[in-house]
């Protein structure tokens, strides 16, 4: 594609960077390290989709995305995974440009990308949902977590303050019994920017929730809070404690955070700590017990895979006195 055409597809599709400082979305804010932590996650992501989209393929992509600061890299790669899927949904006949970018470096941060994908969803029709699910059993669950993020992100009034549940019927039919869950831990991803890490905004957004969505939110609040940073150990225990029986679920996003890190091959100092707070234990094992819930994974009788996967991991946090 000539230089100009991308140049132009850049500028039309790529958000304004602006869209991800706390002042514009009305978030709460702690004080400027968290905002730093933050703003510089969104930031990423927003300079991540313009790599997609300013470039004429994913190796190109590629290029750009590696050189971004390591801790920041896999936001960068997510809002790539957001531009892919975005760019499918939007050719009549659909794209391979997600399924390309998934089976290059994109590999490294799949979990990621998964979710990215998912923040294309709103930005499409609904019909075109089905043509830019990623086509992976397991973990196509985590476009939904990222449409969730997408929703309570830029639209902070509908789905935290007034707490909208989509009703089932805009799903694909064999995603709407689970849907529901995995769009909760999305919005409970977006609680952690939305109450601006602060522990005590946080629990005053989410206890306003249903108490049948708290675990899924809390299981959110624990993969943001690992993945992204932006708290000091004694508010993260401050957390692990307030989340009482909810506290496996925490441990369960944190361990999700664990292992997307180690995936990726860069574990920040505020991951570790977040996983050793919330799971008691160090990020090799946690990362290790995300694995291990792998094996000889199936649907149950009436939940989806992604769902088990979960459970076991919290299930085995419980089992070693983790939670």
């Amino acid at each position: 594609m000539a230089r100009k055409l991308l140049a132009l597809r850049q500028r039309i599709l790529t958000p304004d960077k602006r869209e991800a400082l706390l002042d514009v979305r009305g978030f709460h804010v702690k004080n400027d390290a968290a905002r730093q932590a933050l703003e510089s996650a969104g930031q990423s992501f927003i300079g991540g989709f313009g790599d997609a989209a300013g470039t004429p393929s994913p190796r190109a992509a590629e290029e750009l995305l590696e050189r971004r600061p390591a801790p920041l890299r896999g936001f960068a790669y997510e809002g790539a995974a957001m531009a892919y899927a975005l760019m499918d949904g939007l050719r009549p006949g659909g794209g391979r440009g997600l399924a390309r970018f998934l089976a290059g470096r994109g590999a490294a941060h799949v979990y990621m990308a998964h979710v990215g994908a998912g923040w294309a969803m709103p930005r499409l029709p609904r019909w075109r949902w089905p043509a830019i699910l990623p086509a992976d059993p397991l973990l196509r669950w985590l476009a939904l977590d990222g449409y969730g993020f997408h929703q309570a992100y830029f639209h902070t009034g509908r789905y935290v303050h007034d707490r909208h549940r989509d009703p089932a019927h805009i799903w694909p039919a064999e995603l709407r019994h689970y849907a529901p869950h995995a769009v909760d831990q999305g919005i409970g991803r977006a609680l952690w920017f939305v109450a601006g890490t602060d522990p005590t905004e946080l629990l005053r957004l989410l206890r306003g929730f249903p108490a049948d969505r708290h675990s899924d939110l809390w299981s959110g609040v624990g993969l943001a809070a690992s993945y992204a940073g932006g708290a000091e150990l004694t508010e993260l225990r401050t957390l692990r404690e307030a989340a009482g029986e909810h506290r496996a679920a925490l441990g369960q996003g944190g361990a999700f955070a664990a292992k997307a890190r180690m995936r990726a091959g860069h574990v920040p100092t505020h991951t570790a700590v977040a996983v050793g707070a919330f799971c008691v234990t160090s990020i090799e094992q946690a990362a290790a017990i995300t694995d291990a819930a792998l094996t000889d994974l199936t649907d149950s009788a009436s939940l989806p895979a992604f769902a088990v996967w979960r459970q076991r991991i919290a299930d085995h946090l419980v089992l070693l006195g983790r939670c």
